[in-house]
């Protein structure tokens, strides 16, 4: 059975490459953004790929809805989510995509970790803390410790955290802390 598919269903070879390959492209240039401090010139490719990810994403949930694991197999399912994730300049469309994602994974068709990554990623946007413990910063100055913004309920994050697959939150910041110090981008999402 392919990658992601159900038994009777084939993914859609063509519609998972494009979002492979543009996934792919995505983390290229992010690979290039290392270190605290990213150039310009690099920050302006990364906004570039992400409206132009954006505005064809966009297009394919006009006409086909989200990519769901079967339809698409598990790793085209993940770059769905990663272009959702960093669609940050639409906040409006990153809105849509959490509730389409959220039914995807009502329906066991998108991975619960994907869904607490970009919830948090929303509600920073919104102005509010986040749930899962996903998203990091270096602080106010950007030369602080990488730590996670700000939590809602704190003391619940690992319960949360767990019920989605993901490991516990100082585990997680000591990993992202390990990357960095080895001069890979934090996996933040």
């Amino acid at each position: 059975m392919p990658d992601g598919g159900h038994a009777g269903q084939m993914p859609d070879a063509g519609l998972a490459a494009e979002l492979v390959a543009r996934m792919d492209r995505d983390q290229q240039a992010r690979a290039e953004a290392v270190g605290r401090r990213v150039d310009g010139d690099v920050w302006a490719r990364i906004q570039a790929i992400d409206v132009e990810n954006t505005a064809w994403f966009a297009a394919l949930l006009d006409r086909h809805g989200w990519p769901r694991r079967s339809e698409v197999g598990e790793e085209a399912s993940g770059a769905a989510w990663l272009l959702a994730q960093h669609a940050d300049l639409d906040r409006q469309f990153q809105r849509r995509c959490l509730a389409l994602l959220t039914e995807a994974v009502r329906a066991g068709e998108a991975e619960p970790a994907h869904l607490a990554y970009l919830t948090d990623r929303v509600r920073l946007a919104e102005g509010r803390s986040q749930w899962y413990g996903t998203q990091f910063w270096y602080g106010p100055d950007g030369d602080g410790e990488l730590q996670p913004w700000s939590i809602e309920d704190p003391a619940g994050v690992d319960d949360r955290r767990r019920s989605v697959g993901l490991e516990p939150l100082a585990d997680h910041a000591r990993r992202l802390r390990q990357q960095e110090r080895t001069t890979e981008p934090p996996a933040d999402g």
